[in-house]
């Protein structure tokens, strides 16, 4: 009995040692276990933390490639000619680039191609970028895409590239004066920025403003950006955004950055500004070119920039905008609607900008708007090797005495007009421009515009028009003289148009002189003149006085921040900033090959 109970207590004591060593085991499984799994998740971290570098890396090695770019065209605004007409993405541009003289690493592409390094990186981060440039002579905008690659990853970027100029404003002004040519200030005297030596001459007693500065006054509001090359005398007036001026002389923290004073140099006070914001800031002077005949080459149908050639016209011409996409046209003087070389000494005619004999017409010349594209109206040339050349015995230069296109109108009061040094001259390159728009172009006049009725877009998501001239742009407002007073022994001016208001829908430039209302100081009111878009000149233009011409409602078409109209005006100097960028996909593998969808490169 008491050998059996031994026996039993061995067994069971055998039991417990292989039960301890059971258990033993299992925990030491689990903790191999564990250590396993901490090594594991340690090292895939490790990974992870190496591939989220990379990531990241690569994407900023693409942006690096965009603001190369960029960088290369403020050194060199020529450099828009350059790009690999062999990438994919240039593809739409054949015939427009080329490889730059200097060898640009970040031009490379397929697998043996080039990738350029970003600075300070050992040659560890690379990109390249493509160029598009199909868009560029028509909208002054640059597609970039641009690849960046860190060791295995791989990202890409595109972004769009615009010329900087005054379409930035909604109101751009080079002086703060009236037009001397309208007021006949002292040329040699006024047209000087007021901080430019001793500045402009100054008020005195007797002529409180002798060169026609103008203020921004009461019930003036600004909703958009603005800027000055001069200073502003802004007197209880609001801008809702961002307002520059220039000041090269000036202490950037107490320079003189606006007068607070109204046009007859009263003190004022109530300016508004944005939230936040005290004064306009200081920024550089942006030059105006003097004339826009720059644009007349792209109607020229020998430059192999012009793929699609725009419109020709020659002396007054009369544009009537339709909301179905066409214009109709009246242009008298027309001989060539396009012409080649530097002397116009070749000329061609095209149905698209209507026939010769169409555009003499009483009906004129009905044709489709002009895709992203130029209108260009010229004087008459005075060269006879011009092909567009009229004598002065067929055709004799007059102002104010019927211009072919109906002004000046029946009944209408010329002595009053001052805007230019002929109105509605014979020979003058005027354009006279109204209606429903829809499309994408602008019109170019060598010597005064008129807006002679509204200028509506039809549809303001993809409407864009602008329009240019050297000499001043006006607002149409027609005056008819009759007696008025005791006994007649006054006159009077009433407006012979029978609507009030008017709307302009517009990008506008007057290269060498000014924006304004004809006629402003004539006529009683005529209602709000409101404007969608953008107004650049070198002169301020005014728009009513003393209860005559228009209330001002200018509001800023922000589409211009990232497009422009096509061909359109742009500063001498010319500066370029990224309007858009976005992440696509990659381009690009990591051994250099175009990446394929359906066996084409993306």
């Amino acid at each position: 009995m008491i050998r059996l109970r031994r026996l039993l207590r061995l067994d069971a004591m055998q039991d417990e040692r292989g039960m301890a060593l059971a258990i033993a085991i299992i925990f030491g499984t689990v903790i191999v276990f564990m250590v396993a799994t901490a090594v594991t998740v340690a090292t895939s971290g490790i990974r992870k933390s190496v591939t989220d570098a990379d990531w990241n890396g690569s994407l900023s090695a693409a942006y690096a490639g965009i603001q190369d770019y960029e960088a290369r065209l403020s050194n060199d605004t020529g450099y828009t000619q350059y790009g690999n007409p062999s990438a994919p993405f240039s593809a739409s541009s054949a015939g427009l680039l080329t490889l730059p003289p200097t060898t640009n690493d970040a031009l490379g592409t397929g697998a043996s191609g080039s990738w350029a390094s970003v600075p300070d990186t050992d040659g560890t981060a690379k990109y390249r970028y493509e160029v598009d440039a199909s868009k560029y002579y028509d909208t002054g905008i640059i597609r970039v895409r641009a690849t960046g690659k860190v060791n295995n990853a791989v990202r890409t970027v595109t972004a769009s590239i615009r010329q900087q100029g005054f379409i930035d404003f909604l109101y751009f002004t080079d002086f703060e004066i009236q037009d001397p040519q309208i007021t006949g200030a002292n040329v040699t005297n006024c047209v000087k920025h007021a901080w430019e030596g001793t500045g402009r001459t100054r008020q005195t007693s007797a002529n409180p403003n002798p060169c026609g500065e103008i203020a921004f006054g009461g019930g003036d509001k600004i909703d958009g950006p603005a800027h000055s090359n001069d200073t502003m005398r802004i007197c209880d007036a609001q801008f809702t955004s961002q307002i520059t001026t220039s000041n090269p002389n000036a202490d950037p923290t107490t320079g003189l950055r606006y007068s607070k004073v109204t046009s007859q140099n009263a003190a004022c006070s109530g300016q508004v500004f944005p939230a936040g914001v005290s004064q306009p800031a200081f920024t550089s002077t942006i030059p105006m070119p003097s004339t826009n005949a720059q644009q007349k080459a792209a109607t020229r149908y020998d430059l192999a920039t012009n793929r699609s050639p725009g419109c020709l016209y020659t002396g007054p011409t009369d544009i009537v905008f339709n909301a179905n996409g066409t214009m109709t046209v009246k242009s008298p003087n027309t001989l060539y609607t396009q012409t080649a070389n530097d002397d116009s000494s070749a000329g061609q005619n095209t149905a698209a900008c209507g026939t010769p004999a169409q555009l003499k017409s009483p009906a004129g010349a009905t044709i489709t708007v002009p895709a992203n594209n130029l209108v260009y109206v010229q004087n008459v040339p005075s060269s006879p090797t011009d092909k567009n050349y009229t004598s002065t015995t067929a055709l004799r230069d007059t102002c104010n005495q019927g211009n072919g296109v109906g002004y000046p109108r029946a009944g209408e009061t010329t002595s009053l007009l001052s805007s230019s040094p002929c109105s509605y001259g014979s020979r003058n390159g005027d354009a006279f421009v109204r209606g429903d728009f829809s499309g994408q172009l602008t019109v170019a006049a060598e010597n005064s515009l008129y807006v002679t009725g509204d200028i509506d877009y039809q549809d303001k998501s993809s409407d864009i028009l602008g329009l240019t001239a050297t000499n001043a742009i006006s607002v149409y407002n027609p005056m008819k003289a009759s007696s008025c007073g005791f006994f007649g022994t006054s006159t009077c001016y009433s407006s012979l148009l029978a609507d009030t208001d008017r709307e302009i829908d517009a990008a506008v430039i007057s290269a060498a002189h000014t924006f304004q209302v004809q006629n402003s100081a004539y006529g009683g009111g005529r209602g709000t003149l409101t404007l969608y878009g953008a107004i650049a000149q070198k002169f301020r233009g005014v728009v009513s006085t003393n209860g005559n011409g228009y209330i001002k409602n200018y509001v800023y078409d922000s589409r211009l921040k990232h497009t422009a109209p096509p061909k359109f005006l742009n500063p001498v100097t010319t500066t370029y900033g990224i309007t858009t960028i976005a992440e696509v996909s990659p381009a690009y593998n990591v051994n250099g090959s175009c990446v394929q969808k359906s066996g084409v490169c993306v």
